[in-house]
């Protein structure tokens, strides 16, 4: 908004904008690990279920975790990550797979 500044003869002379300076929040990539035990066909469901991936996109996720040991899901706020982290994590224990989810600073 902008703000007008008196000169001493009482007229304004000049006009300056306020300017907010907005913190982008930092975002965080989630990453899935590869194991022994978790079945393609699982790390596919949680791709598609908790991150909402197309089919393919989650093949092709699931595929790089299985040949390069580690794939990259997505980046997101910190809150975001924590809950999709998570969310992988409860539902592995409840269909008894180690599958690991972590997230780090992007």
């Amino acid at each position: 908004m902008p703000e007008r500044w008196a000169d001493e003869e009482g007229g304004v002379s000049t006009q300056q904008e306020t300017q907010q300076k907005i913190d982008v929040p930092r975002m965080y990539k989630v990453l899935l690990h590869n194991d022994n035990y978790t079945t393609m066909d699982f790390v596919v469901m949680v791709l598609v279920r908790v991150f909402r991936k197309s089919e393919a996109e989650a093949i092709r996720i699931m595929l790089d975790v299985h040949q390069k040991g580690i794939g990259r899901v997505g980046v997101y706020p910190r809150e975001i990550a924590e809950t999709h982290v998570e969310r992988v994590r409860q539902l592995a224990q409840e269909h008894e797979f180690p599958l690991m989810c972590t997230m780090e600073p992007e």
